[in-house]
């Protein structure tokens, strides 16, 4: 029943605040479509992502870095294609805004475990792999917990336990600590790096590899 509830609610409240953010979604375009030196295309950040039941949908942000390469065409490290407007937008967590239209269409929770890489699906321990029985979420129990500056295996074990846990008071204390985290800008990036270190797979993950 919370579900359906949290499905109908959610989809209420990404209208509203798409409507009250929309200034900032239309600054935010112009300075990333400037600054990332690539117009349209430097603005959105958008890449297929497993959502709930593992069903891949197209995940929007905004685009906080650039596509600059080596002389070998390869990408330069995170740090050195963050721009200062994508670390501002990144710090204050605006890029997020556009994930308001991904819970506008159902794919996304303002709370539930954040939806991550494709290639990450065949790493998952069976226990990890149930961080996709829910939505994923803009932000979640792992975000308030620690965020990217947790190792990956207690960030899968918070959004399990977030799974088994689900409701309207947890998701309103995730909420309200969320609102903390931001203005405090904690956790936003791993140790030594700019976001955070891929997931390689845990010691005890089974991996599945085909035939």
């Amino acid at each position: 029943m919370y579900r359906m509830f949290k499905h109908i609610a959610d989809k209420i409240v990404a209208f509203i605040a798409l409507l009250a953010l929309s200034p900032i979604f239309l600054i935010c375009c112009v300075l990333l479509g400037i600054f990332n030196k690539n117009g349209l295309k430097g603005v959105f950040f958008i890449q297929p992502r497993p959502g709930e039941n593992e069903r891949v949908f197209k995940l929007f942000k905004f685009k906080t870095m650039t596509d600059e390469r080596d002389e070998y065409g390869n990408l330069l490290p995170d740090e050195q294609r963050l721009t200062w407007v994508g670390r501002i937008i990144r710090k204050t967590s605006i890029d997020e805004i556009p994930q308001l239209l991904n819970i506008l269409k159902g794919e996304m929770s303002f709370i539930g475990p954040r939806p991550l890489l494709l290639e990450y699906l065949p790493l998952y321990s069976d226990e990890q792999r149930r961080r996709h029985d829910v939505r994923p979420g803009i932000s979640g129990w792992a975000q308030v917990n620690g965020r990217n500056a947790i190792s990956w295996e207690k960030k899968f074990e918070l959004d399990v336990w977030y799974v088994d846990h689900q409701s309207f008071w947890l998701d309103l204390k995730i909420l309200f600590l969320t609102l903390i985290k931001v203005l405090k800008a904690e956790g936003i990036s791993g140790e030594n790096v700019a976001t955070m270190e891929k997931f390689k797979g845990s010691q005890h993950s089974t991996i599945k590899t085909s035939n």
